[in-house]
């Protein structure tokens, strides 16, 4: 495809181009090199060693002379770089939805993928856990293991064209605040999005809640196109900013929530091993037997019946396949019992309100104490720590501070950030030891959930990634006890 049809505009000179990429090293004949800035390195500073290996364009945010190849510039580089991707990939499933939230990205995405999988349709979900293909009387395949929960853009117009390619026809993926704010699904067309809440995180990043806010409210004010629907959260304390942003944008507005106006959840009621839910919807009343514990995965659950219900799909095939579920792996994920009594679950809450969230959805199922054994990462939003250490000394009976991934910072210190947000915190910096301990001193009627890492297979320690599974530590520690 020749340059000029890629980006859209007239050039003098217009190679044919085969790919696009951001990173210099993939560089070579037939490819434009997409010269991006970075949080440490600006990609102009590759360019010469992406012209070296052959490549036949490049495009940048300001005029790189001398490389002797066209040099294309961009205002907004990012989203050149994705439109051109997907224009060059061109093929995407036929129903793409996206979901933002500071918490519950990962499920919402694998719940819809799991609704459209069980209408009979091959579905696809991606984000944090990679990309999974579901298809009814087949064993899910996993096409990328567990990584960025919104990939490079042109990575993402690569997946889309492979899954459209396997027979994919419903896509749900993680839009995170990131993946939005860097242009990475500006060359993703949208079928409908979906705003869960909007909760202090990534601060370290953006800089304050209201970049954070702003760069969310991009997935409708910008990407999904006029006339799509805007599945939102009525509940959540951001839902007026939302629905004014999707609402300028053209967007058709569908709410879910106790206020939800479209799918509203009128009651709900806490059963061993799930709940079951009573939701007004298309002017009938409907009964759900959720298969998963929390009120927050009640919330969950609605989004994904939202957006399938937002694409089309029909209110009877939605609601029975909610009673179907699985829980995203990590995500308030059970992993046994005591012998002695007491249950163990293991959750990716790692932010102030996932924290919160996750202890008030165990509270009711704890007839004895709820135990939380959680830390905090290091290289990120230090304001959180003292908070979540509120949080878990007001909520929890039994709460013990470790060591998350502490990256460069010394884990100590920041053990003792966490601390500083209550004092009946207990302190064991090995992860592993500290979740020994509080598997160890369960009893009958205890509620355990060990927070934080949830699906995460590493541990990252001074710059090395050591292997650590929450889940495997937790059986293990159940299992010493047998």
């Amino acid at each position: 495809m020749r340059l000029s049809r890629i980006l859209q505009r007239d050039l003098p000179v217009d190679p044919e181009i085969t790919a696009v990429t951001s990173d210099s090293r993939k560089a070579g004949p037939g490819v434009l090199f997409a010269a991006l800035p970075g949080v440490a390195r600006d990609g102009a500073d590759f360019a010469p060693q992406a012209v070296a290996a052959g490549a036949a364009a490049v495009l940048c945010g300001r005029d790189l002379p001398g490389l002797g190849v066209p040099v294309v510039v961009s205002g907004d580089p990012r989203r050149a770089y994705a439109l051109a991707a997907a224009t060059l990939q061109g093929r995407q499933p036929e129903v793409v939805t996206a979901v933002t939230g500071t918490n519950g990205k990962t499920s919402v995405a694998g719940f819809r993928r799991q609704i459209a999988s069980a209408s009979g349709r091959v579905s696809a979900s991606m984000g944090t856990l990679g990309v999974r293909i579901s298809e009814a009387g087949r064993e899910d395949v996993v096409v990328t293991p567990p990584g960025l929960t919104t990939p490079d853009a042109g990575d993402v117009a690569v997946l889309l064209a492979e899954l459209a390619d396997r027979g994919v026809t419903d896509l749900a993926l993680e839009a995170s605040s990131h993946g939005v704010d860097q242009r990475r699904l500006d060359g993703v067309r949208l079928s409908a999005a979906a705003f869960l809440n909007l909760t202090q995180d990534h601060l370290d990043y953006h800089g304050d809640m209201a970049s954070y806010q702003a760069a969310k409210l991009r997935l409708f004010d910008t990407l999904l196109p006029r006339g799509a629907p805007a599945v939102l959260n009525a509940d959540s304390p951001a839902f007026p900013a939302f629905a004014a942003a999707a609402t300028l944008a053209g967007a058709d507005l569908i709410t879910f929530g106790e206020a939800g106006r479209d799918l509203r959840l009128t009651k709900r009621e806490p059963r061993p091993g799930g709940q079951v839910l009573t939701l007004a919807c298309a002017g009938r009343e409907w009964r759900v037997d959720l298969p998963l514990a929390g009120a927050f995965q009640a919330m969950n659950a609605l989004a994904a019946a939202g957006l399938s219900l937002a694409v089309g799909d029909a209110p009877e095939a939605v609601f029975a396949a909610l009673e179907g579920l699985s829980g995203a792996p990590g995500r308030l994920q059970r992993v046994g019992a005591a012998p002695g009594g007491g249950e163990a679950y293991v959750d990716y809450a790692h932010t102030p309100d996932g924290l919160e969230t996750v202890l008030a959805a165990l509270r009711p199922h704890a007839s004895g104490r709820l135990v939380v054994v959680f830390g905090a990462g290091g290289d990120r939003d230090r304001t959180k720590r003292p908070l979540m250490g509120e949080i878990a000394g007001r909520l929890a009976d039994r709460a013990i501070v470790t060591d998350d991934n502490p990256r460069s910072e010394d884990s100590a210190a920041i053990r003792a950030e966490v601390r500083a947000g209550h004092p009946g915190l207990e302190e064991i910096g090995d992860r592993r030891a500290a979740i020994r301990a509080a598997v160890a001193d369960l009893r009958e009627g205890d509620v355990l959930v060990v927070a934080g890492k949830g699906h995460e297979q590493g541990q990252t320690i001074a710059g090395v990634v050591h292997p650590f599974d929450d889940v495997a530590e937790t059986l293990a520690a159940l299992e010493v006890r047998a």
